[in-house]
């Protein structure tokens, strides 16, 4: 339980040690979170403490701080507090409020992305195998998390071999007429034409469960006795397809690298810096076996332990995710217990936290954190490979400094239908997708096809907000030092009129235009006051502003698909008030089509079960809106 105590203002003109040390006389000491905020009113610090007055007493001395917490302390001008029950309890809402607020004092974890898992669906008859990411809200069981979309295909091949469970939608399922192609290849039993018995389909289903909540052994032992049955038995096709099965299963102990025998279910975080940069590692093994690994780059100042950014790193970590009985670090942190004791409440078991020092799990912990060395010194040499890249942009487009944020925009449509416009961003660590941006084009004025008007609906719309927000202060560090324009001179010129209507001058602006033919490698480049120029044909930078346009490309072609796909999934009739699902279905049975509906007479309409005159006019009205 949280309570939020918010003290007393400090007194007026106080700043930095003075104004924390006003604070901390009427701190209570109990355990607690607290907020470090700037002068522009941003939170710059998130901490936790098991006693708050002594813990921020510790800032109001003044001295004996590294430049980092000096800074800290130097730019606060207020404070915020929230107590907790217990110092665990500080410990997650410290995590949440890191996640949410991203200060600028605190280790932030980056690329959270969500991770996909197994699911055997049951909330059909015939339980379905899927994969699956996002909410649970689908009835069934879920297991994981996989590292990648990889390895949860790998995994859901594995069980269609061993187990024959059905894959397909229930769409598909209920319009089958015979078996599909998985069944002819012997990854699925076909109950969708009864090919199977219920009673069998689901000891199949008990079976695979059994298998990923590591009784694979047992299930072996099952199907070997089974398979021995069928052969003494002299039912040599049985016998056949167990043992395909039996070798489906044994193939993934087989090829999973390190497959630990004492740890059934845990992740193991391993964490290495080189040169200011920290890389976590992340290994996930449930089920006795190895489900993957992800690599992760946090922000994190240079002057902290490892310890510390480990500990701040699997408390964010968890938020949202489900924690497994077992975690391993490879740094010993200072509140293990805590940490411990934080995700249990969260798990609603006991989860262990250890930092192992010898046997099979220290070996799993320097296996992961061998991983973390060699990419942490991946992303190094790419890092110094795109400062290279970016300082030969600079001397490309005339820059006066090396760019810190490349912004690239481009449209897609089909003669006018489902416009859309992209951009994407790059900076010195790469592509920055949790930047990039789809904007529906709006204008009803504009013409079919007219790319001009949509790069500067596009531009206006993206630079009135970026102005709005920092007259509202909180545009700081978000304007790009170059953008870039897929297209030539006529491009460029709709680029810059949207940006002197809004008063922008000081953009850089370029057009990238492709090559004849559209061939790669002989794009000409259009700038305001120089001539068109081209680069030459091995020029590194060429390759990298292909790169970009070819990434913007990719980006504004699937958001145009996904709208053109919503758009043909839509209804006419789902635009009209009063019409749900069950008079839209009567209205299509009794005319065949939305085309058809819009084609009746009111009449007609009203002919129909579950339509009232008032109900038929209004319809008649909305497909005939315009007629004289």
């Amino acid at each position: 339980m949280t309570t939020d105590d918010r003290t007393d203002g400090p007194e007026c003109g106080l700043e930095g040690a003075a104004l924390i040390g006003d604070f901390v006389t009427r701190l209570p000491g109990k355990p607690g979170v607290y907020r470090m905020i700037d002068d522009k009113g941003d939170v710059i610090y998130v901490g936790k403490a098991r006693n708050l007055k002594s813990r921020v007493a510790n800032y109001a001395r003044g001295q004996g701080h590294n430049n980092r917490i000096a800074l800290m302390i130097a730019l606060t001008r207020n404070m915020e507090f929230v107590t907790t029950t217990t110092e665990a309890e500080a410990l997650l809402l410290e995590a949440n409020l890191i996640k949410k607020l991203k200060p600028r004092f605190n280790v932030i974890l980056r690329d959270d992305k969500s991770f996909p898992y197994i699911l055997i669906a049951k909330d059909h008859a015939v339980a379905q195998l899927a994969k699956h990411r996002g909410a649970r809200n689908r009835k069934g069981d879920y297991y994981g998390p996989f590292a990648s979309a990889g390895a949860v295909n790998q995994a859901i091949n594995t069980l269609q071999k061993a187990f024959l469970l059905r894959s397909c939608s229930d769409a598909i399922y209920a319009n089958r007429k015979r078996p599909c192609l998985l069944h002819q290849i012997k990854r699925c039993s076909a109950p969708c034409v009864g090919l199977i018995a219920p009673d069998d389909y689901a000891a199949l289903v008990a079976q695979a469960e059994d298998f990923l909540e590591n009784r694979s052994q047992a299930v072996k032992a099952e199907l070997a006795r089974a398979m021995e049955q069928a052969s003494e038995a002299m039912d040599y096709e049985r016998a056949a397809r167990l043992r395909d099965r039996i070798q489906a299963m044994s193939f993934v102990s087989q090829h999973q690298g390190i497959n630990p025998q004492g740890v059934a279910e845990a992740d193991v975080f391993a964490l290495a810096q080189e040169g200011g940069q920290f890389c976590v590692q992340v290994f996930f093994f449930r089920a006795g076996q190895n489900w993957g690994n992800r690599a992760y780059f946090p922000r994190a100042d240079k002057s902290l332990a490892e310890a510390e950014v480990l500990q701040s790193f699997v408390g964010q970590f968890y938020d949202g995710k489900p924690v497994p009985k077992l975690v391993l670090l490879s740094h010993a942190v200072e509140d293990m217990d805590v940490l411990s004791e934080a995700l249990s409440a969260q798990a609603g078991f006991r989860v262990e936290v250890a930092a192992p020092q010898r046997g099979e799990k220290r070996m799993l912990v320097d296996h992961a954190l061998t991983n973390a060395r060699e990419a942490n010194g991946r992303r190094l040499a790419e890092t110094t490979s795109q400062a290279k890249l970016l300082a030969g942009v600079r001397e490309v487009f005339g820059l006066e400094d090396t760019p810190q944020r490349i912004e690239v925009y481009d449209n897609s449509h089909i003669q006018g239908a489902h416009a859309v416009g992209a951009m994407i961003v790059a900076g010195p660590e790469g592509f920055e997708k949790g930047e990039y941006r789809k904007f529906n084009i709006r204008g009803e004025e504009i013409a079919a096809g007219d790319d001009f008007a949509m790069m500067r609906e596009v531009l206006t719309r993206r630079f009135a907000r970026l102005l709005k927000e920092e007259g509202e202060g909180t545009g700081a560090g978000r304007w790009p030092d170059l953008v870039l324009i897929d297209g030539g001179q006529g491009q460029l010129s709709a680029a810059r009129t949207a940006l002197a209507e809004l008063g922008v001058e000081d953009v850089v602006l370029a057009g990238v235009a492709k090559g004849p033919d559209r061939d790669a490698g002989r794009e000409h480049f259009h700038m305001a006051g120089r001539p068109s120029f081209m680069l030459e044909a091995r020029d590194p930078v060429l390759y990298y502003i292909q790169r970009l346009r070819d990434e913007a490309h990719r980006f504004v072609i699937g958001s145009h698909r996904a709208r053109r796909s919503r758009a043909i999934g839509q209804n006419p009739l789902d635009e009209i008030p009063g019409i749900g699902p069950t008079r839209k279905k009567a209205l299509l049975q009794s005319f065949g089509s939305a085309k058809a509906v819009a084609r009746a007479s009111a009449a007609d309409l009203a002919a129909v079960a579950g339509v009232s005159r008032g109900l038929a006019q209004a319809i008649y009205d909305h497909f005939h809106a315009g007629d004289a």
